[in-house]
């Protein structure tokens, strides 16, 4: 029995596994009052973009507050700069209802696995322990991550940056519990229910589907452990789906419910809700109509600059050196490019170690400054597919799937 093995063994012989640090109060989530640790600014052109800073969250440190109920958690870009891993008390934080149980019995806890099988299963958290495991490197970004950057400016939760993280999953294959309930023929897609509800009764419970064949790829988890710890509730404990190189609406926290079946989901969290124009980019003119659309799926490539700041100073040096994070969305990372005059010219950046084609990717560069001044940094990701980011941003009434180049302007001084 491995450590992991043994703390969870321990905490099972009681009767909530979240005991201290990753229990929540019952007023955590719906207090309107927060610990403040100043505010940031995002640099949002469409809108205000100060957020006050906040401690108050169990198992958080200091996060960028988007909302409070349900809580939305953005991480600051710094913490990018640090290990490609992100730190599990500095993950984001993303839900879409707001009642979320604050404990959860880990004795009564029960993943059901139903509809077109063989065999339906009520499966404990020791069930799913005495499986075989695996782990996997993967980013969890939210669909609208960077939209307060659209412009024109999109109704939907104001991110900068922050509303990703990449983590060291463990967890069992989804294709290991599917195989324990014995999928039918006939069978093209498999459901995920959630623990969180609606406030109101006629709102539709929070759930997400895949095609039978993504579901069992291998690399479908449900995850019990991020970065070698349990997942925190706020991230989705005691189970959570993993949908490596996916989008996070398809991450499934608090995961309770598996369901199998016979025709596609035509519920509203899939044939309504995360919708992206069925075009090039998922891109389309401001305020066009009538195009169209199909649930978003894949990532695709990105890259970010978090040595430096917007707006910093910087001493003038023929040489400055700016580093940051890339990821190929679906597939691992070629190359990354940078450029200091805004686009012009672009030279190669060292990539760092390949912790998996599914995680970030760290590099590295020294840029040329002929004066001092502003300076427009970029970077450039291409994926390991040659897919290459694009100047120009998107758009789309979503806010969803922004990929373009990002520019960092900083102020080199004499």
């Amino acid at each position: 029995m491995d450590q992991f093995d043994s703390m969870l063994a321990a905490r099972l012989g009681r009767r909530r596994l979240l005991q201290g640090g990753a229990a929540l109060g019952a007023g955590a989530l719906a207090a309107p009052a927060f610990a403040a640790d100043g505010a940031v600014d995002l640099h949002l052109p469409g809108g205000p973009s100060t957020r006050p800073m906040t401690t108050a969250f169990p198992g958080k440190g200091p996060m960028i507050l988007q909302r409070m109920r349900p809580p939305l958690l953005e991480t600051p870009l710094s913490v990018f700069d640090g290990d490609v891993f992100t730190p599990n008390d500095r993950f984001f934080v993303r839900w879409h209802w707001a009642d979320i149980p604050t404990t959860v019995d880990v004795n009564a806890f029960r993943l059901a696995v139903r509809g077109e099988v063989a065999k339906p299963l009520s499966l404990t958290l020791a069930d799913i322990l005495r499986l075989p495991r695996f782990e996997i490197a993967a980013i969890n970004q939210c669909s609208g991550n960077s939209r307060g950057l659209f412009q024109p400016r999109v109704p939907g939760a104001q991110w900068a940056h922050g509303a990703m993280g990449n983590a060291l999953w463990t967890g069992v294959r989804l294709r290991d519990v599917l195989d324990l309930a014995g999928v039918r023929p006939g069978a093209v897609a498999v459901r995920f229910g959630a623990m969180d509800q609606p406030l109101v009764p006629e709102a539709p419970d929070f759930s997400k589907s895949l095609d039978l064949d993504h579901a069992r790829d291998g690399e479908v988890m449900i995850a019990f452990a991020m970065n070698g710890e349990q997942l925190p509730l706020l991230n989705g404990f005691p189970l959570r789906l993993v949908v490596p190189g996916w989008y996070s609406t398809y991450w499934v926290k608090m995961l309770n419910d598996i369901e199998v079946l016979a025709t596609p989901d035509t519920g509203y969290w899939m044939a309504k809700a995360y919708k992206i124009p069925d075009t090039p980019g998922a891109n389309v003119a401001p305020g066009s109509s009538g195009f169209p659309t199909t649930p978003i799926n894949r990532m695709v490539a990105r890259s970010w600059i978090t040595s430096l700041a917007e707006g910093q100073r910087v001493p003038w040096s023929p040489m400055i050196a700016v580093g940051g994070i890339a990821m190929g969305g679906d597939c691992g990372v070629a190359r990354v490019d940078v450029s200091a005059d805004g686009g012009k010219t672009w030279l190669p950046a060292t990539l760092g170690p390949d912790k998996g084609k599914y995680g970030f990717r760290r590099w590295d560069a020294r840029v040329p400054v002929s004066a001092p001044g502003m300076v427009a940094l970029m970077a450039r990701c291409t994926s390991d597919k040659g897919e290459t980011q694009p100047l120009q941003p998107i758009w789309n009434p979503g806010g969803f799937m922004r990929a373009n180049v990002e520019t960092t302007t900083i102020m080199v001084t004499a």
